[in-house]
């Protein structure tokens, strides 16, 4: 088992951006309210960040949401809301503005996809040791491993990409409140293509790391991998 280094003066936070209509998976409903083993996606999501010594985690939900403020979540003391936005970095964004007014720009966060249970103790450790060792932004991520092609037009092979020095980003992605508030709100300003945190903060020049995650570490986007999230936990346990 990994060993937190954390110091006692860092305070660490989550957001969990959870107002995405999430239409890949269901036109009617949510993938963070589904069910696994008796609890919601968003609820093992949840326990899982809790793992590490939280300050306290912020849910930014969708207007119509009246499901989130009625869960059990884990050390329900710590949990705040806010309104999500349009996309996903507006959530994002709205939920550090809201951190803003409570706590420090100097206090870390970690911004985690709500249909992410599976994530390891071990992962979240090693990713806080790393940023806060190394004063950097890091997210967890893990190498590309299959052949990966390039298609343009129909279903016609251009070229095939080299991947040697691809990695395919997961969260959480961690980096300090102000440093990732200012990165995003000029990310947006500029018009850039913000996919992720990390993708705002290379935009405005900010250092992020890579830390070698675990493919287990599942994204439930598609009705299918609602099942695998399943099989992964259990194994987990």
């Amino acid at each position: 088992m990994s060993q937190l280094k954390i110091q006692a003066h860092h305070k660490l936070w989550a957001i969990i951006p959870a107002a995405g209509s999430g239409s890949r998976f269901s036109k009617t409903e949510l993938k963070q309210y589904q069910m696994i083993q008796e609890r919601t996606v968003l609820e093992h999501t949840v326990a899982r960040l809790n793992q590490l010594p939280l300050t306290g985690y912020v849910l930014a939900i969708g207007s119509q949401d009246d499901v989130a403020i009625t869960l059990p979540f884990s050390n329900q003391d710590k949990a705040h809301f806010c309104a999500g936005g349009t996309e996903r970095v507006n959530s994002v964004l709205n939920a550090l503005a809201y951190l803003t007014e409570i706590t420090s720009e100097e206090d870390w966060v970690l911004v985690h996809d709500a249909a992410r249970p599976c994530v390891s103790q071990n992962a979240l450790i090693d990713l806080v040791n790393t940023a806060t060792e190394t004063d950097q932004a890091a997210i967890l991520a893990i190498p590309v491993r299959d052949t990966l092609k390039r298609v343009v037009q129909g279903q016609d092979i251009e070229t095939t990409v080299d991947r040697s020095t691809l990695w395919q980003a997961q969260t959480p992605q961690m980096a300090k409140l102000g440093r990732l508030k200012y990165a995003i709100e000029q990310a947006l300003q500029d018009g850039a293509n913000i996919t992720d945190e990390a993708s705002a903060l290379e935009h405005v020049g900010e250092t992020v790391r890579v830390v070698q995650g675990r493919s287990d570490n599942l994204k439930i986007t598609y009705p299918d991998d609602l099942e695998l999230a399943r099989l992964i936990l259990a194994a987990q346990a």
